[in-house]
C-alpha cells in the first residue's frame, strides 16, 4: 500500500515553521472573482503540477486514468504528474517558492501542521462557493482533513482497519467479537511444540508487530488522545489501561520471550512470505488493501480467509462494526501558480463519483463520498465489503489532528513496547509519564 514510516514522516513536521511561497504573492484561492459561466469554459488554458506518492505501475496507471476523466471536463488543462513524492518534498519545494499545483499525501499526520501554518491553502471559501454538500464524506473523514476550523485538505481515498481470519485454522469458528472472545479464541488456536515455542499463534497481541499500533488498536476500546485543549488525555483516559492490560495478560500467556522469538522469525509485512499467507497466524489486524495482496499473490490468492470488524472492549458492544480509519488527503499548497485550476482538480478527484470508483477499483482502497460506496460499478466482495461498512460506521474514529501527531505517536509506541516487556512497574504512573511527554512538546509547539 502507500505508508510513510513514522520517521520519514516526521521530517515534514520539523520543517514547517516559517514556511514562504518565494518572494513573489502568488494567487490563492478565494482571492479571485470566480469565472462568469461553467469552470470548464471560463478557466484559460494551464498546465498544472501534481505531486503523489503513488509509484507502482498500477497504482500511476490508475491515478493517469482519474485524471483522463478531469481531461474531458477540461480540455484546456493539462496535468503534469509526479509520482512518489513523500511529505518533507512537498515541504520543502514551499518554503523553497516551488510548490506544485496539488498536494497528495499518504498520512493525515501532517494535516494539522499544515493547516495551521498556511503551508496548504484553505479550502472553505471555494468549497462555500462551489455549493459542495461535504455531508456526504463520512464524519470521520471530514475531521482528519481539517484542524483548528481551518479545512486545507479533501479526503481522497481512505483506509479502514479490521479483522483478517484464516478459515482452515479458525476450524469453523466464527470471528470474535469481544477482547474476551478473541482471548479465548487465541489460546484455543494455538499451536506450540515439545519446547513450548509457538508454531502457529491464533493472534499476536504485541504492539510492535506490523499494523498493531495504538492508533489502530485504540477504537477496540473506545480510546481517547487528547482532551478538548490538545493536551494528552492518555493517562485520564481508563480506555487506554483496559487495552494495555488485557493486551500485557496475553502477551504473558504466551511468554513475552516464546513470542518475540515467534515474531522475530515471521516473513516481511509487505512480502510474499507474510505470515498470514502461509498459515501462520490464524488472526489478523489489517487494512483493507489486504484483500488486494492476497489476490495478487500467486502463492496466497486460493487462501480461504473472512474479514470482519474487530473486536472491542466487553463492555462497549456499541462500538462493534467500527474501527480505525485514515487515508491519502490533497490539497492546494500555498504559491501554487494556478489556484483555481487546481481546485478545480482537488474537487474532481475527491468528489467526482466515477473518479472516486476508478481508483478504488484499481487501488483497492475505500472511496470516501456515500455515492462512491454505493455504486454498482465499485467492485466489492464480502471481504472488502466488510472494510465499505467499518469506514461508514458512525463510531469509526481516527487519530485526532495534532500539530506534534508523529511524536505523540512515537512516545506512546515506545512505552508500549517497555510495558509489554515488562519494563514498566506502574501502568497509571507509565501513562501519566506519556502525557507529560506529548504536553510538554505541545508547550514548546506554542500550544
Amino acid at each position: 500500500m502507500r505508508f510513510v514510516p513514522l520517521a520519514v514522516a516526521g521530517l515534514t513536521a520539523l520543517a514547517l515553521t516559517a514556511c514562504t511561497a518565494g518572494k513573489e504573492a502568488a494567487p490563492s484561492l478565494g482571492a479571485q472573482p470566480k469565472p462568469s459561466g461553467s469552470a470548464s469554459q471560463a478557466l484559460p488554458a494551464a498546465t498544472l503540477e501534481l505531486w503523489h506518492g503513488f509509484s507502482t505501475d498500477a497504482e500511476v496507471k490508475a491515478f493517469e486514468d482519474a485524471i483522463a476523466g478531469f481531461n474531458k471536463k477540461f480540455p484546456q488543462i493539462t496535468v503534469k504528474a509526479t509520482k512518489g513524492v513523500q511529505d518533507d518534498q512537498i515541504t520543502q519545494a514551499i518554503r523553497g517558492g516551488k510548490a506544485p499545483d496539488v498536494a497528495a499525501s499518504f498520512t493525515t499526520d501532517n494535516v494539522a501542521q499544515w493547516c495551521k501554518s498556511g503551508a496548504f491553502q484553505d479550502l472553505t471559501p471555494v468549497i462555500q462557493q462551489d455549493g459542495i454538500d461535504l455531508s456526504v464524506l463520512p464524519a470521520v473523514a471530514r475531521s482528519y482533513t481539517e484542524f483548528d476550523g481551518k479545512r486545507c485538505t479533501m479526503p481522497l481515498l481512505a483506509d479502514a482497519y479490521g479483522l483478517y481470519y484464516n478459515k482452515a485454522l479458525m476450524k469453523g469458528e466464527e470471528p470474535p467479537k469481544t477482547l474476551t472472545e478473541l482471548t479465548e479464541l487465541t489460546k484455543k488456536l494455538t499451536v506450540r511444540d515439545a519446547d513450548g515455542d509457538i508454531k502457529v499463534a491464533g493472534f499476536i497481541p504485541s504492539f510492535q508487530y506490523y499494523e498493531n499500533s495504538a492508533g489502530h488498536m485504540g477504537p477496540m476500546v473506545g480510546a481517547k488522545w487528547y482532551n478538548d485543549d490538545g493536551t494528552s488525555a492518555i493517562g485520564a483516559d481508563p480506555a487506554w489501561k483496559q487495552l494495555l492490560t488485557w493486551q500485557k495478560e496475553l502477551v504473558d500467556w504466551y511468554g513475552y520471550d516464546k513470542l518475540e522469538k515467534f515474531r522475530k522469525s515471521l516473513g516481511d509485512e509487505w512480502g510474499a512470505k507474510h505470515p498470514f499467507f502461509e498459515g501462520k497466524v490464524a488472526m489478523i489486524l489489517d487494512g483493507e488493501w489486504r484483500n488486494a495482496m492476497i489476490a495478487n499473490d500467486p502463492k496466497a490468492k486460493d487462501l480461504d480467509y473472512g474479514t470482519a470488524p474487530l473486536p472491542v472492549a466487553d463492555d462497549k458492544p456499541d462500538l462493534y462494526g467500527s474501527g480505525f480509519t485514515a487515508g491519502t488527503v490533497i490539497g492546494v499548497p500555498k504559491g501554487a501558480k494556478n489556484p483555481q485550476h487546481a481546485w478545480e482538480l482537488v474537487k474532481h478527484l475527491t468528489t467526482d463519483t466515477d473518479s472516486l470508483v476508478t481508483l478504488s477499483n484499481a487501488l483497492r482502497n475505500v472511496p470516501t463520498t456515500q455515492a462512491a460506496m454505493q455504486s454498482p460499478n465499485l467492485d466489492k466482495d464480502a471481504n472488502f465489503q466488510t472494510f465499505l461498512d467499518i469506514f461508514a460506521h458512525p463510531k469509526t474514529s481516527t487519530l485526532p489532528a495534532s500539530v506534534n501527531s508523529v511524536f505523540n505517536q512515537e512516545a506512546f509506541q515506545t512505552f508500549m513496547a517497555k510495558w509489554e516487556k515488562g519494563d514498566v512497574s506502574d501502568l497509571d504512573a507509565g501513562l501519566k509519564g506519556v502525557d507529560k511527554l506529548i504536553n510538554d512538546k505541545l508547550k514548546l509547539s506554542g500550544g
